[in-house]
């Protein structure tokens, strides 16, 4: 049940930037509304694949993969460029491909790993909350269609995950009747639960006509339910069944532009699950294998020809703080379904009749768990010092307010090249983008001790939990696979240099049997868990 609620976040937020998508295509190709759900197919495919790589040879955290919130912005800009009719379908395919390379070689370098040594408390938290608030927007306008079902799917995620989460479910073995374990399951599916109920309860009352379907769902889906296409049930993504990605220059740096804010992203919410997770931080090496894998996945994608990309997904990472649930197993298992959904259109076609405000109340709560847990990494930090007060207020509120006013005068940027003004208004029309670059500018430029910046307190904390970044294995990469990287021969190529384990360390690893490794994170709500030891991390079998 845990691996379907994965899905059904995800769902959320592949709904969202198709729908957004796809309305800017129909202004450009009629026909594209036969395609929407090969579209959404390939995504859900896309997005499997590159999950099973992140959590296999990528950071290993328990990260979902998701068509890219922060590509949405840049190919909006694209979409509403004054241009002759053209491939759009292709450059869009073309973006998504660039936007994986720059990350694969931004990962390759090094580069992020470098960013995150210099990436304080006082970077990390207005990051973060800025991204929660970043998608209020979409949040809003698919609230719009019913607020109150939204307000259902709120009340009951709040009641499940805050008021009823202590409550507990025996399992008992059948032979000898006796109670051997309790699950919290109102809690682990706080968000399963919910969107499964109000699902049932919208669609008979649109069914018996109390609530009207357009008040449900978008018009632009039911035009395209009742249409006589019908998408098929076994079809396959393969490159080039879209066109080939076009590679111009408005996609060349529109994918520019998409991975840099994506790059940021993603490399907060390592740290978010981590944190939700009960477990050190990522080291560097982490990071930039990490991205370097989102690169690759995207990459995959854009061959494939989706149209979104993929990278690391805000909305389920935040769902572990309301599950407590941090399984890299649970999240191995829905990138299986999605695959399995991706080669079926016709299945796919299913997650469209989710009701609208069901995937904004969605969105609603999990990005609230982001501006929540940036906030928590104040408490590092000095609050009554005026160089802290003003680097989180200034950058917090140009972050909102720089994107706000460039959408609605798109014509101030005119250099006279197309190209140049799609990648600047992209870049400025991004709160995640602005908020990070802004934050660590301030941070590492005016002056401050590491008290004030919360370096200390930060250290202090990894040292209490008893362990050290050398002690952990929740980031070491599969034994076979760290062998490999350390033949000799392969020393060459830079991705060897990922691997966190040394010779010795793989030789201790062959010694240890299969049953007494986990590859799972903290069970962070197991109320006795011994943190003297990072190499044992307690089993989340029960997620």
């Amino acid at each position: 049940m845990g691996r379907l609620e994965h899905v059904f976040i995800l769902s959320s937020v592949l709904v969202v930037v198709h729908s957004l998508l796809f309305k800017g295509l129909q202004q450009q190709r009629k026909d594209v509304n036969q395609y929407e759900d090969q579209f959404m197919a390939t995504s859900l495919f896309t997005s499997g694949i590159a999950t099973l790589m992140q959590t296999t040879l990528g950071s290993r955290l328990p990260l979902m993969q998701a068509p890219s919130l922060e590509f949405l912005i840049p190919a909006l800009v694209l979409l509403s460029s004054n241009e002759p009719r053209h491939d759009y379908n292709g450059k869009l395919q073309g973006a998504v491909f660039v936007s994986g390379i720059v990350r694969l070689l931004l990962g390759l370098s090094g580069f992020y790993g470098v960013i995150s040594r210099y990436s304080s408390p006082m970077v990390v938290a207005p990051t973060l909350s800025i991204i929660g608030l970043s998608i209020y927007k979409e949040a809003a306008l698919f609230c719009s269609a019913s607020w109150g079902i939204t307000a259902v799917v709120v009340l009951l995620i709040v009641l499940l995950s805050q008021h009823m989460h202590n409550l507990f479910i025996p399992s008992c073995r059948k032979a000898t009747s006796q109670c051997v374990s309790q699950y919290p399951v109102f809690r682990m599916f706080s968000v399963l639960l919910p969107l499964v109920c109000v699902c049932i309860v919208s669609g008979l009352l649109g069914v018996t006509r109390i609530i009207s379907l357009e008040n449900i769902v978008d018009a632009s889906l039911l035009q395209h339910r009742n249409s006589s296409f019908h998408p098929p049930w076994l079809w396959v993504p393969y490159p080039g069944h879209n066109g080939l990605p076009l590679l111009t220059g408005r996609s060349l740096l529109t994918g520019i532009a998409a991975a840099l804010s994506a790059g940021i992203s993603s490399q907060s919410c390592y740290l978010m699950t981590a944190r939700l997770a009960k477990t050190l931080p990522p080291p560097p090496s982490t990071y930039n294998r990490g991205l370097c894998i989102e690169g690759l996945g995207s990459t995959i994608a854009g061959m494939l020809g989706s149209i979104s990309g993929t990278a690391t997904s805000v909305a389920n990472s935040c769902s572990h703080g309301l599950t407590q649930c941090c399984s890299r197993d649970v999240v191995q298992v829905s990138a299986i379904i999605c695959l399995l959904l991706g080669v079926s259109p016709r299945l796919t076609h299913l997650l469209t009749y989710i009701p609208f405000s069901v995937h904004g109340g969605i969105l609603s709560i999990t990005h609230a768990i982001a501006v929540a847990t940036g906030i928590t990494y104040f408490q590092y930090t000095d609050m009554d010092s005026g160089r802290n007060i003003f680097s989180i207020g200034f950058s917090m509120f140009m972050a909102l307010l720089a994107p706000r006013w460039f959408s609605s005068h798109k014509n101030f940027i005119s250099t006279g090249a197309t190209s140049a003004d799609i990648f600047f208004l992209s870049l400025l029309t991004m709160p995640v983008f602005l908020g990070g670059v802004v934050s660590f500018f301030l941070d590492n430029t005016v002056s401050g001790s590491p008290q004030e910046r919360g370096l200390h307190s930060l250290l202090l904390e990894d040292r209490a939990r008893g362990c050290t970044e050398q002690e952990s294995t929740v980031y070491d990469l599969p034994p076979a696979v760290s062998k490999l990287l350390l033949n000799r021969r392969l020393r060459v190529f830079p991705f060897c240099a990922f691997s966190t384990m040394s010779a010795d360390q793989v030789d201790q690893e062959d010694a240890i049997s299969p049953e007494e490794r986990t590859d799972l994170l903290l069970n962070v709500h197991s109320e006795n868990v011994d943190t003297s030891r990072c190499d044992a991390p307690p089993s989340t079998s029960d997620c």
